[in-house]
């Protein structure tokens, strides 16, 4: 009768609503702290938090049960590289002329869903356009949208012709000469100007674009595009708002001027030699290595048109290098935290990335952990995220069987809770 009424409670709860107590039998849980899956707990959640995580398979307190004793629970996913507003496709570069902010916004509000349905329940955002990661931020924390938490760069900062300058690839005359408030800058009172813009805008970090890049439409995709002087600027000025600073990056010589900076992670890495790899040791810079991007990227470089030919060799060269970057970082011993860059693929498609760093070598319950408690001290909210633990947020995903021993499970997610609100259930 218990389970009865639990199931009946849990489909009169509209979608993200939360019961006052649930209780979720979990088959599995993956401790995240030590990278290791343990048997049968009952995690129980008291409003927007976990109250309790006790060892045995029977929940005998009151309030709504879920019957998760098929699955594995895990802490709620994390993606520390989207672009949740946008979704590449053939037309993608035709768009930017053709869509404006509210057709973007539409657009996104299916990725937002599909996202948090695949399991991820916070996500890094790295570059948007007209600030729009920041409106959907705080429409999904209103509860106006169906979505994960979003900690986001809004516009990514570039030089002029970087490879997050907007205006690249177009007339002159469409667009004015894009400064700090487009996020373009130059020299380092630009370089400041441009970080105090950002937290104008209400953006949580700072993206900067350290080298060229594989999608933009511009020649080399590797180049440094800041000098170690605005690296250093945009650093210490992001300090002063507590903003940390991501950088992409696909040459050696941008990572090290931006490791040397100070900057928390490198974004897909893919030169990345002996020294980067010292580097990142020594200054503790997380690797985040977007392996979806480059197998996706490589994938449609070899269909005729799809990319404009100043893109299409980039992808190829590029895209497939990412793999070997990762598997020797992994071995070297640099802290690696998830990423997809989903917005280049599908969002929702987020797990792949998991079996990718997989087959790359990395042991299935360290690139388990990778999405959780190292994207959580990536993040800062280690206090908060990341581990199944007493008194943190109740953010959990529940997948069928054991991932550790198929990977492959972690894109079957069957259950989802942000925040103590369940989105997703077997019982739904």
């Amino acid at each position: 009768m218990r389970r009865v009424a639990a199931t009946l409670l849990l489909c009169l709860m509209s979608v993200g609503a939360s019961a006052e107590t649930v209780a979720l039998e979990c088959g599995r849980v993956f401790d995240s702290v030590n990278a290791r899956v343990l048997g049968p707990h009952v995690i129980v959640i008291e409003d927007e938090r976990i109250a309790a995580v006790e060892r045995g398979a029977d929940y005998g307190g009151n309030g709504a049960v879920v019957d998760l004793s098929d699955a594995t629970c895990l802490p709620g996913l994390m993606d520390m590289h989207t672009h949740i507003t946008s979704q590449f496709s053939r037309t993608t570069y035709l768009d930017r002329f053709r869509d404006g902010p509210g057709e973007i916004a539409f657009k996104a509000v299916p990725y937002a869903e599909r996202t948090l349905m695949a399991g991820f329940t916070t996500i890094r955002d790295l570059g948007d356009r007209d600030n729009l990661s920041v409106a959907m931020r705080e429409a999904i924390q209103r509860g106006d949208l169906v979505g994960p938490r979003i900690v986001t760069s809004a516009k990514s900062i570039a030089t002029t012709g970087g490879h997050a300058d907007p205006t690249n690839g177009a007339r002159f005359d469409i667009y004015p000469h894009p400064g700090p408030e487009d996020g373009v800058v130059n020299g380092i009172a630009e370089a400041r100007q441009g970080v105090r813009q950002r937290y104008k805008d209400g953006a949580d970090l700072i993206k900067i674009t350290a080298t060229g890049g594989v999608l933009s439409p511009a020649k080399n995709g590797q180049n440094p595009q800041f000098r170690e002087d605005e690296l250093r600027a945009i650093v210490e000025t992001a300090a002063d708002y507590d903003m940390p600073v991501a950088a992409h990056a696909h040459g050696a010589e941008g990572m090290k001027r931006a490791i040397r900076a100070g900057v928390i992670s490198i974004e897909h890495g893919t030169l990345m030699d002996d020294e980067v790899i010292r580097l990142m040791k020594e200054h503790g810079t997380y690797f985040v290595p977007t392996l979806m991007a480059g197998e996706w990227v490589a994938e449609q470089a070899r269909e005729p048109g799809f990319f404009p030919e100043v893109v299409r060799p980039k992808a190829a060269t590029l895209g497939p290098m990412m793999t070997e970057t990762f598997a020797r970082a992994y071995k070297a011993g640099v802290k690696i935290a998830f990423g997809t860059d989903s917005g280049v693929s599908a969002h929702g498609d987020n797990a792949r990335e998991f079996i990718l760093m997989v087959d790359a070598g990395m042991p299935a319950a360290e690139a388990l952990q990778s999405a959780t408690a190292t994207a959580a001290e990536l993040l800062g909210m280690a206090d908060r995220l990341g581990s199944l633990e007493r008194g943190k947020l109740a953010d959990i995903v529940a997948v069928p069987g054991n991932p550790v021993d198929d990977i492959a499970l972690m894109e079957q997610v069957v259950f989802v809770m942000r925040e103590g609100a369940i989105y997703r259930s077997p019982e739904r």
